[in-house]
């Protein structure tokens, strides 16, 4: 399984990411050792994430949410509990 995510971070901006283990993944993250972009933003919480079959269709996936408007990032992340 592949997962494309949606975090919160410190400042209150949404990141979005791909991974093939979301857990690992978010602990990355709240280490500081995740992306250079969520290093400054601390803490972060994971708000939104969608399951795939393939790597393909998650980076697909995570492009298309990367050029949504942060209002649209807003509704979609309304419309899923987050339960990883």
């Amino acid at each position: 399984m592949c997962f494309v995510y949606i975090l919160k971070c410190a400042d209150n901006s949404l990141y979005t990411g791909w991974t093939n283990n979301l857990d690992k993944r978010l602990d990355k993250h709240s280490a500081g050792d995740g992306a250079k972009y969520t290093r400054g933003r601390l803490p972060v919480e994971l708000v939104y994430y969608e399951a795939y079959d393939t790597k393909e269709e998650a980076m697909s996936r995570e492009s298309r949410i990367k050029r949504m408007s942060r209002s649209q990032k807003i509704e979609l992340t309304k419309k899923s509990s987050v339960n990883p």
